[in-house]
């Protein structure tokens, strides 16, 4: 024997990191999944419900009006006039862009179709409104 024992040739000299990256994919996959249903449940609208309510494309832009009579475009508040403003913006970059409108429940009809009519005239073709399933 030349001295080399036979624990020292079989000693393992590099980590397996494959467990790892399984373990880090799963939970990236988790929170991708996730993460629109927690700031959905952040909202203050309170949407009336459907029995024929869908969920909305994942490619949706997100318009609400709340209770106190607010425009909140993709999280920030806007007037009337800035959110056809933004619309046509994003429309001009992206002309197949679906908005979806989440009006609170005891807001008065006028108000919802003011808000329709302004997104319609900004040029968006498909419009949804939300409401929650019963």
């Amino acid at each position: 024997m030349t001295g080399i024992r036979k624990d020292d040739a079989d000693a393992i000299t590099e980590i397996n990191i494959t467990p790892m990256v399984d373990v880090v994919l799963v939970l990236l996959v988790i929170f991708m999944a996730t993460a629109p249903l927690l700031s959905r449940r952040a909202l203050s609208v309170q949407l009336p419900k459907s029995a024929r309510a869908e969920r909305a494309a994942t490619e949706t832009v997100r318009v609400e009006l709340n209770a106190k009579g607010e425009i909140v475009y993709e999280g920030q508040k806007l007037a009337l006039a800035d959110l056809e403003r933004e619309l046509k913006r994003l429309i001009e970059l992206q002309p197949a862009t679906h908005v979806a409108l989440a009006a609170d429940e005891k807001r008065p009809y006028g108000d919802i179709v003011t808000v329709l009519d302004t997104i319609k005239g900004s040029g968006v073709k498909r419009i949804g409104l939300e409401a929650r399933p019963r």
